[in-house]
């Protein structure tokens, strides 16, 4: 030790702290936006974040364009290929993470028996599966989706979960293209671990519940979804509420 005004006890304090505030910090929403097009176009891709959420990080990087929005000038080309000129990448997709304020995340009151559903680690990823197969997404996409955030998920006995509304993503980050029309499909799911006696408390909404639940309706999907001829935006998110 160099400095001996530096105490052991006060290098300990200080990991404990730091530590400490880390597990206060919000884990970030983590969103990949994939745009698929009938022909090779130029369009602006702007995100509009919630003044309660930052942008954390973008890849390609986004330019900041002032209050709060973050934009991208692209060439997209059929199959899914964003040219991004800025940084001269092209990419798969967009990628982007926002981090909420501490202050207004309640994991009990973001997910609850009365809104979400829950069930043991061991049957949710293949609920999940199931579910990402019914809004449309490939066998590529949802199996990419799983193994990216299986890591996420193991770490849990029991998972609480729901799937946002349109309105309620668009409260988070709001995007717009310079492209009309064009169809929106944005599958935003939000989690959080449980212990087995809060499993308890979602009785009444559990693995049977889940598989009954019309999750088409709650995040809005439509057929146009699948109409190659169109102008469309896939964007999914995670969050895992800590």
């Amino acid at each position: 030790m160099n400095n001996p005004d530096i105490t052991p006890e006060l290098l300990i304090d200080s990991k404990v702290m730091g530590k400490l505030a880390s597990a206060a910090r919000p884990s970030p929403a983590k969103c990949h936006l994939i745009i698929l097009v009938p022909a090779q176009q130029y369009c602006d891709v702007i995100l509009t974040v919630n003044p309660l959420w930052s942008l954390s990080m973008a890849w390609p990087p986004a330019e900041n364009v002032g209050d709060h929005k973050h934009k991208y000038f692209l060439r997209v080309h059929p199959g899914g290929a964003p040219e991004h000129f800025e940084s001269e990448m092209v990419v798969m997709s967009l990628y982007y993470e926002a981090v909420p304020d501490p202050a207004m995340v309640d994991s009990n009151d973001f997910i609850a028996p009365r809104n979400g559903f829950a069930m043991p680690f061991r049957d949710f990823v293949s609920h999940l599966m199931v579910v990402l197969d019914q809004l449309g997404m490939s066998l590529h996409a949802r199996t990419t989706f799983i193994n990216n955030n299986l890591h996420a998920f193991s770490a849990h006995r029991n998972i609480a979960y729901r799937f946002l509304s349109p309105t309620k993503i668009a409260n988070v980050i709001d995007i717009s293209v310079t492209a009309d029309p064009c169809v929106f499909t944005r599958l935003f799911l939000i989690f959080r671990g449980i212990s087995d006696d809060d499993l308890g408390l979602f009785a009444g909404a559990g693995e049977k519940e889940a598989n009954s639940h019309n999750w088409r309706e709650t995040v809005g999907w439509s057929e146009n979804s699948k109409d190659t001829s169109l102008f469309r935006v896939l964007e999914t998110s995670v969050w895992e509420i800590t």
